[in-house]
């Protein structure tokens, strides 16, 4: 899942990453404009990628911040 969802960040102009985790579960932290942010947050509640099976999607330590802490969007091994 993470290809489609690098992508789909790099897509919106979102910086940040994501990682799958042993559990078949997937983490990240995703920056940018809010509204940017609403969509990226529905695509992974909703969408994902082809393969995935999404039972559900939990966002948590939402907050505004002054300065992006990651360059772009990419995948974390």
């Amino acid at each position: 899942m993470c290809r489609y969802t690098e992508d789909h960040g790099k897509k919106l102009g979102l910086n940040g990453w994501v990682k799958n985790t042993r559990q078949g579960t997937v983490v990240g932290q995703v920056q940018g404009p809010s509204e940017k942010v609403s969509e990226m947050k529905v695509w992974l509640s909703k969408v994902g990628s082809p393969s995935s099976r999404i039972d559900r999607a939990v966002f948590s330590n939402e907050r505004e911040i002054s300065k992006l802490d990651f360059k772009g969007f990419f995948t974390r091994y």
